[in-house]
């Protein structure tokens, strides 16, 4: 008997009509639910994750869906655009599935977003990927599309009886498959899991002491001290999936919502923490970092004394995070 699910669906028509001062390659879907232009789109979830929310542009003509991160466009405004290229259909339509990053008109302020588009025969696959993928960052969502759309067929590991099994009267495979699909456990286990390794290799640098995890809304996720240094903050960010020219990785450096007042409040400050911590893992699949102090980050053009958003982890960055703790001094 297959599995039942629940979708909560915003459509909308995509097309790849000729527009005027548009570029010709250039397909879209626009959000219009009101003939209000002043108007939102609040997206609503499941919060028992019986229905799967998508935010899809249908383009019949072609029978392919396009997706995007419903938490990413919550509140977002009415009559936008959502353009992909031809290049990106074409791929779609060749291979059955294809994840990609956005062009955004405006690369210095918008977050970074990863659409997914699949041809008709997979779109029961696709709502499958989106609840795997509700709340991921841009590069693990890109991650997870490549591995659950590219590789439908996912084992579980086995592992060795743990008491937690004995406590919950699971066997290990069907605690790994609750995980696996449960879509906020599974967040909060990858998160928990990335900062794991965080710490646990932290822990083991020469001069670090008193390292401990900060499970705390809104501040940084790590505190240590380095040698006879004071209270030592570190912010673990992941890198995107797709790495820019020479292979280098990229971080989008922003938080997901600003304040209306004051829309610089998007982007960090030196002083939020001392130290970024950039997880390769969305490009090398495994949990390994690179590290600079937030003074060495370059300033944002238009807001003063933010950070800027788009960082390229490249040679100025640490692979040793003592060098980082150093370069404080």
């Amino acid at each position: 008997m297959g599995e039942r699910q629940g979708v909560l669906a915003y459509a909308f028509l995509a097309n790849s009509r000729v527009t005027r001062n548009r570029p010709e390659d250039e397909h879209r879907f626009q959000v219009k639910y009101s003939s209000d232009p002043h108007a939102t789109l609040p997206i609503e979830r499941d919060a028992s994750q019986l229905l799967t929310t998508i935010f899809v542009g249908i383009d019949p003509e072609r029978k392919i869906m396009v997706g995007a991160d419903p938490v990413l466009h919550d509140g977002t405004k009415m009559f936008i655009s959502l353009e992909f290229k031809r290049s990106h259909v074409e791929t779609v339509l060749d291979v059955g599935w294809h994840a990609w990053e956005r062009e955004s008109s405006k690369p210095e302020s918008d977050p970074v977003e990863v659409l997914v588009g699949v041809q008709q025969k997979h779109v029961l696959e696709f709502i499958t990927f989106e609840r795997h993928a509700l709340g991921l960052d841009a590069g693990h969502r890109q991650l997870v599309a490549e591995q659950l759309l590219g590789n439908p067929i996912l084992n579980a590991a086995t592992i060795a009886p743990h008491a937690l099994t004995s406590e919950l009267k699971m066997p290990a495979n069907e605690v790994l498959d609750l995980i696996q699909k449960a879509s906020r456990l599974k967040m909060a286990v990858r998160g928990w899991v990335a900062e794991h390794h965080l710490e646990q290799y932290l822990r083991s640098v020469p001069g670090v002491k008193d390292c401990r995890r900060l499970d705390e809304e809104g501040r940084p996720d790590i505190e240590l001290r380095f040698k006879r240094s004071g209270p030592l903050l570190i912010e673990c960010k992941n890198v995107l999936r797709v790495t820019g020219k020479g292979g280098i990785p990229r971080v989008d450096f922003q938080r997901t919502r600003a304040s209306k007042a004051d829309p610089c409040s998007r982007y960090y400050q030196p002083g939020d923490f001392h130290v970024l911590a950039a997880c390769l893992h969305a490009v090398t699949e495994n949990w390994e970092y690179r590290f600079i102090p937030t003074m060495h980050l370059p300033g944002h053009l238009k807001c003063a004394g933010r950070i800027q958003s788009n960082l390229r982890v490249d040679a100025g960055w640490y692979k040793d995070p003592a060098d980082a703790f150093t370069a404080l001094t």
